[in-house]
């Protein structure tokens, strides 16, 4: 019931994930990332508590195959997870249980992995990696967007999507951009609005938990 695209930036180091099912709210339960760490996306039938666990066996200096064999372990009803990893150094790795649902599968690029369940096509994951290396935006966030629209012009999910959400984490502790729609009829369209409207000020809000008295005003009412 989803796809998903891991990345990261080469220019910056930084991780990000974009996310879109049928279901609702999807980026609540599959978006993991961990600053100097990596990014996992656990989905299918989901085990939220996976991603935590995927990034602390990666800071533990696992590999990604290792990671999986660990996550494996770990959950007994593991064959109804579909999970991706992706490391600091750009490997990545990818589980697809028995129980993962209709057409599925998965792609692997240059620091970039991508995989789905219930698609319309099984080549949808390798269209969200080549949508990604391909995309000339300067933004990550957008390279990252652009990835995802490639893999629905594709077909995306075989049913209709009704949510979506972007993530991206820098050296810092918190999510530099953190985007959903947890229920739409075009949630990647309102995706895309969105990220529009965060890109411009995304540095700013991130000077101001750091330089506070350096950050501009909000400029609403009240702010003076």
């Amino acid at each position: 019931m989803t796809f998903s695209l891991a990345a990261r930036d080469p220019r910056t180091g930084r991780f990000g994930l974009v996310v879109s099912s049928s279901s609702p709210a999807v980026a609540a339960r599959c978006v993991n990332l961990r600053a100097g760490v990596g990014a996992v996306s656990s989905q299918n039938v989901t085990n939220p508590g996976l991603g935590s666990l995927a990034l602390d066996l990666l800071e533990k200096g696992l590999a990604p195959d290792e990671v999986i064999a660990g996550l494996r372990d770990a959950d007994e009803h593991i064959e109804y997870r579909q999970v991706t990893v992706l490391d600091a150094q750009g490997r990545s790795a990818v589980f697809n249980g028995e129980g993962t649902l209709g057409v599925h599968a998965f792609a692997q690029g240059p620091g970039a992995v991508a995989a789905g369940n219930m698609l319309a096509d099984p080549g949808v994951p390798q269209a969200m990696v080549d949508g990604f290396l391909a995309s000339t935006a300067d933004e990550f966030e957008q390279r990252l967007l652009d990835g995802i629209t490639a893999g629905l012009a594709l077909g995306g999910e075989a049913g209709p999507v009704r949510s979506a959400g972007l993530s991206v984490i820098d050296d810092r502790p918190w999510r530099l951009t953190d985007l959903r729609v947890d229920d739409a009829d075009a949630p990647l369209t309102e995706l895309q609005r969105l990220l529009t409207l965060w890109l411009p000020q995304r540095d700013q809000y991130a000077l101001r938990a750091l330089h506070p008295d350096a950050a501009p005003s909000y400029g609403v009412p009240g702010d003076e």
